[in-house]
């Protein structure tokens, strides 16, 4: 896999950039720290590619269907020892061991295996996300897709790339000429606000809404013009941190659901094509789980 020298270019002002910002890092300390997250991708995607097809363990974290295996802690324990050698002063935040704190305002986020049902069941769909937040925005990130042997990242002022191909977001502004994705939660069982009637909405409406399973890989399939727009709700911030960044600098736009800034808290999100933000919006909308409700809704009697 081929890395990049950052170099200056033009992209849309979104989230990554204003952190890129008002962190004052010098382009050169950008470049390395965009270095270090790649590095990390791709020693937790060397876990996954080695144990895939061969995970023995599979158990359940807490909430119905949210497995973790032993390629999840291994691609962690790999990602995290990069971490460690190069950037002992930075905090992490990493889905399966939790918060490391550090006094600085960087903070990398963690998920060693985005798509662990889709891995432990075979399905090549799956990655190691790495991204790093200043102030709590998402700045710079990488993803490794082992099964594709393709390794994503982006940094301000460098674009956004997969291994030696700059990446670009497509030009469709039409929702009917539109190819979506998103997800379902693991709450979409005992909730209202589950994501099916938004499926079903935007279905009929473009030509078809995939389900990944794996959220920063499909950010990374919309940075790549493969997608047109993704939305989903439920999310973390390992999730979205560097997808985030892949989105913005190959040109597209990332918003709350109400178009809005992003807040990495809130778990929900539009990524996509400049031109399809607004029906995106619009279609969100008109999905509300009960009338005249906000985006949150009560929960549902599972039984």
């Amino acid at each position: 896999m081929t890395e990049q020298t950052l170099t200056n270019t033009e992209t849309p002002q979104g989230i990554s950039d204003r952190a890129a910002a008002a962190s004052g890092l010098a382009t050169s300390t950008l470049e390395g720290l965009a270095a270090v997250a790649r590095a990390a991708a791709e020693a937790g995607g060397r876990e996954l590619a080695q144990r895939f097809g061969h995970v023995n363990q599979i158990r359940e974290k807490g909430r119905a269907g949210d497995l973790v295996t032993e390629a999840d802690l291994a691609a962690e324990a790999a990602v995290l020892a990069v971490l460690e050698r190069e950037t002992p002063d930075l905090g992490v935040l990493a889905e399966e061991s939790g918060r490391r704190e550090r006094p600085s305002p960087l903070q990398w986020c963690v998920d060693p295996l985005d798509g662990t049902t889709n891995y432990a069941h075979g399905y090549p769909f799956f990655g190691t996300s790495v991204g790093l937040t200043w102030n709590g925005q998402p700045l710079l990130g990488a993803l490794a897709v082992p099964a594709l042997d393709q390794l994503f990242w982006a940094a301000p002022g460098a674009g956004s790339w997969c291994n030696d191909h700059r990446l670009q977001v497509s030009d469709c502004q039409a929702l009917s000429q539109s190819l979506l994705v998103t997800g379902f939660a693991y709450d979409r069982h005992t909730r209202l606000d589950n994501n099916y009637a938004e499926f079903a909405w935007f279905t009929h409406r473009s030509r078809g809404v995939r389900r990944g399973g794996a959220a920063a890989v499909d950010l990374a399939f919309v940075a790549a013009g493969r997608l047109d727009g993704y939305w989903e709700r439920g999310l973390s911030p390992w999730d979205l941190c560097a997808g985030v960044v892949l989105v913005e600098q190959a040109g597209g736009l990332v918003s709350a659901y109400d178009g809005g800034p992003l807040a990495l808290a809130s778990g929900r999100l539009i990524a996509c094509a400049p031109g399809l933000q607004n029906a995106l919006i619009e279609g969100l909308k008109a999905c509300r789980p009960l009338p005249g409700a906000s985006f949150g809704a009560p929960e549902l009697d599972p039984a």
